[in-house]
């Protein structure tokens, strides 16, 4: 009997993993009874909180099935786990082989993506965006022998966006290597979203996160969305239980349709005091950038504007990248806050 050829994520995953017996915690044996004895827990509940003395799901039922009503993206395309930041470090344990494959990203853009190889001892190809923050022309032989390409959109910290065709057209040109789209800041721009491109293209991964629109940064909820095999592949090296019961549950109710109305909501009035920090730094002189995400990319004599933000107690964001020396970022606020940072920088 022949073999069945394999799929791009059997093709491009560690070998060792092929052949690893993944480890079958309680919650994914599962089962059926009355008195549950199988997991070395405790059969006391000391918490107002229904089963928290048990262990979690490894992949709530609950909140994979509102991300996926929410998402447009099927039950079994969607990981959860410990944010956008866990998603990324497994995608990188799963493809990369240490000390022999690599990964590229372009800056300015989130750090994380290059310290994650790092510490992994995976090669990093540190590729620049465009003076516009675009991807560049010649991105295929750029990015020649990595295994796994971030793109950030809309892009942290520039606040930048690259249009869909042109990710669609990367994503097409580098059919043998897992093009990761980092959608962290979405809401705030959902038009430029490619989650519906994952059925269409089995080397596409959409990372999500809970933190920034839905307001649950100190949850640390996040999601991976990919076609079944690269999800079956990542599925084998995630931990036996990434959701903590009370950040399924928060989750999960945030993902209500009263959620996700009140994030609209919430994302609409970040937009405004957004506009509103944005055009008050352009009167002072500051080049801004569009403002795709909720924050804005200001460039000015960074040095004095730090020193009356410090003294005001505004604490922004500078950077060390020679690209971004002259760069504050600021991330939008309620009224009252943009009321104050609007009143200092005037002054």
């Amino acid at each position: 009997m022949s073999k069945q050829p394999q799929t791009l994520a059997q093709r491009l995953a560690r070998a060792e993993l092929l052949e690893l017996e993944v480890y079958q915690s309680a919650r994914r044996i599962g089962g059926r009874g009355d008195i549950w004895i199988n997991a070395n827990e405790s059969p006391f509940n000391n918490s107002e909180l229904a089963n928290i003395n048990r262990y979690p799901e490894c992949q709530p039922p609950a909140l994979i099935s509102a991300y996926s009503l929410y998402s447009g993206v099927s039950v079994d395309s969607i990981i959860t786990g410990r944010g956008a930041d866990e998603a990324i470090e497994l995608l990188i344990r799963t493809f990369c082989n240490p000390g022999k494959d690599s990964i590229a990203c372009f800056g300015p853009t989130y750090g994380m993506y290059a310290i994650s190889a790092k510490t992994f001892n995976v090669a990093v190809k540190a590729l620049n965006l465009t003076p516009k923050y675009k991807l560049p022309s010649d991105i295929v032989s750029q990015t020649q022998g990595a295994k796994i390409v971030f793109i950030c959109n809309p892009n942290n910290p520039t606040g930048t966006v690259i249009d869909k065709a042109d990710i669609e057209e990367v994503i097409k040109q580098l059919p043998d290597t897992i093009v990761v789209v980092d959608e962290a800041y979405i809401e705030f721009c959902p038009e430029y979203s490619v989650a519906p491109l994952i059925e269409k293209y089995d080397n596409l991964v959409v990372l999500r996160t809970l933190s920034k629109a839905f307001a649950l940064a100190g949850a640390r909820c996040g999601f991976l969305m990919a076609n079944p095999q690269i999800c079956d592949m990542v599925m084998r090296v995630i931990a036996p239980y990434p959701v903590p019961l009370p950040v399924s549950q928060m989750a999960t109710a945030a993902l209500s349709e009263d959620g996700i109305s009140l994030m609209r909501e919430q994302v609409s009035s970040l937009k405004a005091c957004g506009d509103r920090l944005s055009d008050a730094l352009q009167n002072i002189g500051a080049k801004v950038q569009p403002a795709n995400g909720n924050f804005v990319l200001a460039e000015f004599d960074s040095s004095k504007v730090s020193e009356q933000l410090q003294t005001a107690g505004i604490v922004a964001r500078a950077y060390k990248d020679p690209r971004l020396a002259n760069c504050i970022r600021f991330s939008f606020s309620d009224q009252a806050d943009t009321d104050a940072l609007i009143n200092v920088l005037t002054q």
